[in-house]
């Protein structure tokens, strides 16, 4: 009896080993969502390009389940506002904030055209809640630019939680909208809430200038 205990408990051990082993890592996950998107873009692209609604769901059935939305809407609307919010204002601004940000990814991503996405090898750093994943992307004049990705450990997997783009922090230019918007709407939460999708719209022009 004790003999198939001590069996048994080799045999879970051993297979909860693997499962922390065969877990992907926050570049893995980047590297495998990019492939997924890319390929799903090349075989959509013209319809897409006349069907954006569609193009939106593609993003949001890829990208989805690797984006922290939760962490990013809370702090794109900092502490000082989050904690004025009803728990509807907070998940109501949290869908508002995943559409808006497919939005912001897909009309960037139509642009793209076949030119070189490299997701570069992990650093030596290794952090068990936190981790930068960065990659090149190369435009049609062979020019690259950097992109790098905040990644959180989160119930056993890996989030974005942050994107910086050729050095253009996105959270800090969403933060900063979402702050302008209050104050130009005199701090009425649920103006701010409706309109996000042209504050983001509003935000990508601008980090289209820089």
């Amino acid at each position: 009896m004790i003999k198939m205990m001590r069996n048994s408990l080799l045999v879970c051990l051993a297979a909860f080993s693997f499962s922390v082993l065969a877990a992907p890592t926050a570049t893995e996950i980047v590297q495998k969502t990019t492939d997924t998107l890319l390929a799903d873009l090349k075989a959509n692209k013209e319809t897409y390009r006349t069907d954006p609604g569609a193009f939106y769901g593609a993003l949001d059935r890829i990208l989805g389940p690797v984006v922290d939305v939760d962490g990013i809407s809370r702090g794109v609307m900092t502490v000082r506002y989050s904690r004025q919010a009803t728990p509807e204002q907070m998940q109501r601004f949290q869908d508002n904030f995943k559409r808006s940000l497919m939005q912001f990814y897909g009309n960037a991503l139509l642009e793209y055209d076949n030119q070189g996405i490299r997701v570069l090898p992990a650093s030596g750093q290794h952090d068990p809640q936190r981790a930068a994943v960065n990659m090149e992307i190369k435009d049609s004049n062979g020019v690259i630019y950097p992109l790098s990705y905040t990644m959180v450990s989160q119930d056993g997997t890996w989030k974005m939680r942050n994107v910086i783009i050729n050095g253009i922090n996105i959270g800090k230019l969403f933060r900063d909208q979402f702050a302008q918007a209050m104050q130009n709407n005199g701090n009425k939460l649920d103006a701010v809430i409706d309109g996000w999708v042209d504050t983001v719209a509003k935000a990508r022009q601008g980090a289209g200038k820089s």
